[in-house]
């Protein structure tokens, strides 16, 4: 398939060489066009570990560094995105009382604090529950995700959040109390109305008329590379796929594709991205 003369990025990916496709998901990306990909960790529990204390999420984020230099050695430019899920909070609290499991998160979130500033890491991933919970877990989860903003100031690097629906306008005042830059904070899962940087699925039905209004907003799949759910969210070829048709239709120009796959995540994260 013939290569772009722009670079494409996967804003929000997981690669799973134990539990998914792994190398032959991240050959998918590449033959499809990709170059670049957010390497996002996966869930704990995902990977077989369940962390007692914060640092035993070492073993998650050095999984995923390992899978992110997999991924440079199949010709796709990876950057970690290391954090804790949102939904840990439910994982945990089976096993321990509420207060313990956000001390665990926090502890986690700020260790992945630790490996952005030793330069392993580009940004941090916390957020909150997507789905209904206990008026108690909600606050405490609101808890965690002011640590991760703190965190992320403190390291000079970007939040993913992954969080309910909607456009999670809240987080803007959190951001600023925090003294992180709101358009260093990116909603996973994105709504076109978010006032954070959206990163919106690639398939979006907004995307052509945020193109034509020259909106600054990322693409993923968040393609989860789970063997028990293929091709959830959407497939690694989906962000390259949908590139390209918006392109070849005349929808996205070449300006607006650096947009999208280089200018913003670049100036977002604090990091190059270019073609050799």
């Amino acid at each position: 398939m013939q290569a772009f003369s722009f670079p494409v990025t996967d804003n929000h990916i997981h690669i799973d060489p134990a539990g998914g496709r792994g190398a032959e998901a991240v050959k998918d990306f590449r033959r499809a066009g990709g170059t670049h990909m957010m390497l996002v960790t996966k869930p704990s529990w995902s990977l077989g570990v369940h962390p007692v204390k914060g640092e035993d999420f070492r073993e998650v984020f050095d999984m995923t560094l390992a899978v992110a230099e997999m991924c440079r050695e199949n010709g796709v430019v990876a950057f970690p995105v290391l954090g804790v899920h949102p939904a840990e909070i439910g994982i945990l609290t089976r096993r321990m009382p509420l207060e313990a499991a956000a001390a665990i998160m926090k502890d986690g979130l700020s260790l992945a604090g630790e490996y952005v500033a030793a330069g392993k890491a580009v940004a941090i991933k916390s957020g909150r529950p997507h789905y209904p919970v206990e008026e108690e877990v909600w606050e405490v989860s609101n808890d965690v995700l002011r640590h991760a903003l703190e965190v992320a100031a403190d390291t000079g690097c970007a939040v993913q959040i992954h969080s309910e629906s909607g456009p999670c306008s809240d987080v803007v005042a959190m951001a600023e109390r925090a003294g992180l830059p709101v358009e260093r904070v990116v909603k996973h899962f994105a709504v076109p109305d978010t006032p954070l940087t959206p990163s919106l699925v690639a398939k979006h039905e907004a995307i052509p008329a945020l193109i034509a209004e020259g909106r600054r907003f990322m693409m993923e799949s968040d393609y989860m590379d789970d063997n028990s759910r293929p091709g959830a969210v959407v497939g690694p070829k989906s962000v390259p796929r949908f590139t390209r048709r918006m392109y070849e239709s005349g929808v996205m120009s070449e300006d607006a594709a650096w947009r999208i796959h280089g200018e913003t995540p670049s100036r977002v994260y604090g990091i190059d991205i270019s073609l050799p």
